[in-house]
């Protein structure tokens, strides 16, 4: 009889079914491919990557190469198979996506405790502990199963994300803080247009390349949230009138209120991100650079997230979600993968390998555990369960979401990025190695 049901078979759901596996645990695999194909999956596969065959920089000094690096000290399947079916690119870890698929698969076979049912769960099982990892296109009948479990106004099957800037990387020189209306120096962060500036990246914006629409995605756009391209093609004025309205803001370097101004809002505690508000776009990326980029005091602004929109099923986990990634509502149920409010194959991994940990854990009735938060894992689960809920988006895993070096730890007060970014990766890895040990994740029935 299975101890833990997993509903879903991609790369989170496999991820969990195999870190329950190897701790001995009887496990149930629901996925319904290929009974069921999604609009985009083409498979029967588990773990079929859809989009790119790429899980992104294999350096250390980069987020997600740091991410990489925790799964595989956590003994991950998924970074396994990945590791056995790369192919060439560079910095960046690339798989053959049929070998990577078959590997994965193969693996989850083989394993006796493992049974994988091929079928379509529409409903969550009223008793026993249940890891739900259905993905980004989770289904319309179990969203609305869930919405009994996390409350009916906490389900997105859209999202609209406008892109996030490091907050070193913005011309301190060329931006003002204020609230609109304020007397005093704001939250906002604004970045003023002339005349001549305004016009210009409206005209860029308009000609700049767009990602089209999937099948499965067609645009089901709310006013409030418009992309801010489609409300460009509007007329030309019609960002000064919205998302750029200068009213209320007074630039204090020349006493007068801008022609139009962009707005940045802090995205985490730590002020090292900042959201633009009102630019969730279907640009491409690369045209999200050059265009976004004609923004004064953002010329030479780095993304640690490019805006979207696209169809994504997620919670509002900062309302919905533990840190041990169990429902608030339902103990018994966790939540895994993109479903959680992640974004990227890596990130999806990451809260598959944890729901399945502490699925485990809260089976056999020990303390389940949650990461520390200098860890790329814990940075992430802060981040989905700690979020301002209002406005509350997917997110990769970036060097933003992490608590700063402790003064101590650095050397000169300003360290050259690349040195920031290996202390802290360093400092994850000790952290991490620290707390498998203290809670011995690798020990006892452990058997991978």
């Amino acid at each position: 009889m299975a101890e833990v049901t997993i509903i879903g078979g991609g790369l989170a759901g496999s991820e969990a079914a195999w870190q329950l596996a190897c701790r001995g645990f009887q496990v149930r695999l629901f996925e319904m491919r290929p009974q069921k194909l999604t609009p985009a999956h083409k498979t029967g596969y588990l773990a079929e990557l859809v989009c790119s065959n790429s899980l992104r920089s294999k350096e250390i000094t980069n987020a997600v190469g740091l991410l990489k690096e925790e799964l595989r000290r956590l003994r991950s399947l998924i970074m396994e198979a990945a590791l056995a079916s790369e192919v060439p690119a560079g910095k960046a870890l690339a798989v053959d996506r049929e070998a990577f698929a078959s590997y994965v698969t193969d693996s989850l076979l083989s394993r006796p405790e493992v049974e994988i049912r091929h079928e379509e769960v529409t409903k969550i099982p009223e008793e026993g502990i249940v890891i739900v990892a259905t993905g980004p296109l989770t289904s319309e009948a179990l969203a609305e199963d869930l919405r009994r479990y996390t409350g009916e106004d906490y389900f997105h099957f859209y999202d609209a994300i406008a892109p996030i800037v490091f907050a070193d990387s913005i011309n301190w020189d060329k931006v003002f803080k204020a609230d609109r209306y304020g007397d005093k120096e704001g939250a906002y962060v604004n970045c003023p247009l002339t005349e001549e500036e305004y016009y210009r990246f409206v005209e860029a914006l308009l000609a700049a390349e767009k990602v089209p629409f999937k099948e499965f995605e067609k645009p089901r756009y709310f006013e409030g949230c418009l992309p801010i391209e489609v409300m460009a093609e509007r007329g030309r004025d019609t960002l000064r009138y919205g998302p750029l309205k200068p009213v209320g803001l007074i630039d204090p370097r020349t006493g007068k209120q801008p022609f139009a101004v962009v707005q940045l809002r802090m995205e985490n505690q730590q002020a090292t991100l900042y959201n633009l508000v009102g630019f969730q776009t279907k640009l491409k990326y690369k045209e999200q650079e050059r265009v976004f980029r004609l923004i004064p005091g953002l010329e030479r602004a780095e993304f640690a997230r490019f805006g979207s929109v696209h169809r994504n099923s997620f919670v509002c986990a900062p309302r919905v979600l533990e840190k041990t990634l169990q429902l608030k509502r339902e103990p018994r149920i966790f939540l895994a993968g993109q479903i959680t409010g992640v974004e990227g194959y890596v990130e999806s991994t990451a809260m598959g390998l944890l729901a399945g940990l502490n699925a485990g854990r809260l089976k056999e009735g020990t303390s389940l555990v949650v990461p520390p938060r200098t860890t790329a894992h814990g940075a992430l689960v802060h981040y989905i369960t700690e979020a301002d809920p209002r406005h509350f988006q997917p997110m990769n895993v970036n060097w933003g979401l992490f608590p700063p070096l402790e003064k101590r730890a650095r050397k000169t007060k300003r360290l050259p990025k690349k040195e920031r970014y290996r202390l802290m990766a360093q400092r994850a890895l000790n952290d991490l190695d620290s707390w498998i040990k203290e809670n011995g994740l690798l020990e006892g029935k452990f058997r991978c």
